[in-house]
């Protein structure tokens, strides 16, 4: 399930990509010759609108100037405009004299647009995504002021000076307002000190920055959730214990806790048994014995502390959706500040379409489908704006350049370019594959 929801994912924000270069191309009259579906890598393809079967059901097709169809290698997907250096490589049109309906012949604005149309559909894309989900399932965050914290022990967190029970009150004297925030904005934001209260006392914890790689992949603390008990689950052996909603689990077998995150290792310890457990109720103690199941579970219900939940209508919900695309691109931008930085280790924190599959649900969720895509569409634009050569980011980089000196590339520097760029860019692909494969095998 992970892996077909992640394919329908890339599967729609390469065709919306594509679509924008396209469109763009055909309101200027420029030829387009293959648009595809992920890559064709060695001329082999699952589907195309040439093929002999195709042509025998739609004989109109052979007339169709574009050729539509479907690759076989699901790392992308492209739209071959005519007369365009491309990741094609093809320069077989190089050698005769621009045509009409060619992308070189085109004024150099048109040539920017038909650049700027993936980008600009990926951006509306991702607000209208936004949109969609914030007037229909809200949101919501964890106050991060008045929440305390959990902490695993012998983690980054404990190594770094924070302990259980922490709250965060302030990032270089800014106030955090959602504690899922703060960990990647310390990153973010190269924060120096951290303000906490601790007990009776409020600290400062001062951040070494040789640990800003970590922080972007591996976790350093977590909301503490108390062990308050919301319902039970209606087929769990439980439910005739004689736990109520409102009780609050305060010790298994005698080990006391505060935090739901103390008590699971404890339970998975006595998986399959029955304990004695401790449950505050009204300000009074009581023993019960409750069971387990096979994976240490009580088949209760709890809830996250300090959670507040945003509702929006048809009209707030737009505004709304532009701030969290906003919020969405200006973290992306200061994650590749962060990548461009080799001495911060974020490069280690590359992922590839292993890791997003990875960080999907096993069953199908649509509200976590619909906030995916709109945040990786984002992600897209803000990526091709980079100006590497074989991006869309480079393209308009030396379409500008043409706007401004009055002087267009040559034909041969943007075909030496273009191969430059398409270095760099496997260079990042196997870096993204590599750390992933390298988590799987130290997870093994």
């Amino acid at each position: 399930m992970q892996f077909i929801q992640i394919l329908i994912i890339l599967s729609i924000l390469v065709l919306i990509h594509e679509l924008g270069h396209y469109t763009f191309a055909r309101i200027f009259g420029i030829k387009i010759d293959k648009f595809y579906l992920f890559f064709d890598a060695g001329g082999f393809r699952l589907f195309s609108t040439r093929s002999e079967w195709f042509l025998k059901i739609c004989p109109k097709a052979a007339e169709w100037e574009t050729e539509y169809g479907i690759g076989w290698l699901p790392l992308g997907g492209y739209c071959k405009v005519n007369g365009m250096i491309d990741e094609s490589m093809d320069t077989g049109h190089l050698k005769e004299e621009p045509k009409p309906w060619e992308f070189r012949s085109k004024p150099a604005w048109q040539r920017l647009l038909v650049m700027i149309g993936g980008i600009l559909f990926n951006f509306i894309l991702g607000i209208a995504l936004f949109w969609f989900s914030l007037q229909k399932w809200g949101d919501a965050y964890i106050q991060a002021d008045i929440t305390p914290i959990y902490v695993y022990e012998d983690s980054l967190g404990d190594a770094m000076g924070f302990k259980t029970g922490d709250r965060i009150l302030a990032l270089d004297g800014e106030k955090p307002v959602d504690l899922w925030r703060v960990q990647p904005d310390i990153a973010r934001n190269f924060v120096d000190k951290v303000t906490v209260s601790r007990g009776e006392d409020t600290l400062d914890i001062h951040i070494d920055h040789k640990y800003i790689g970590d922080l972007l992949s591996t976790t350093l603390f977590e909301a503490g959730v108390p062990y308050i008990i919301v319902d039970i689950k209606e087929d769990s052996p439980n439910k005739t214990s004689g736990l109520l909603p409102g009780d609050r689990i305060i010790a298994i077998d005698s080990t006391e806790f505060t935090y739901v995150q103390e008590a699971i290792p404890i339970q998975k310890k006595h998986a399959g048994e029955q304990v004695e457990i401790t449950v505050l109720r009204d300000s009074v103690m009581h023993t019960m014995l409750l069971s387990l199941d096979d994976k240490g579970s009580l088949d209760v219900y709890y809830s996250w502390p300090n959670v507040v939940s945003l509702e929006y209508s048809l009209l707030e919900a737009i505004p709304a959706g532009f701030r969290k695309a906003y919020q969405a691109t200006t973290d992306q931008v200061k994650d590749l500040r962060l990548l461009a930085m080799p001495s911060t280790g974020a490069y280690k924190s590359v992922g590839s379409v292993i890791a997003i599959a990875d960080a999907m649900p096993e069953t199908w969720n649509w509200h976590v489908f619909i906030n995916m895509l709109a945040m990786l569409s984002i992600i897209l634009g803000v990526m091709n704006l980079l100006p590497i050569p074989a991006l869309d980011g480079g393209h308009i980089v030396f379409t500008l350049y043409e706007m401004v000196t009055g002087r267009k590339p040559s034909d041969k520097f943007l075909l030496v370019t273009q191969i430059i760029g398409m270095i760099i860019i496997f260079g990042l692909m196997f870096l993204a594959f590599g750390n992933d494969i390298s988590r799987i095998i130290n997870k093994l």
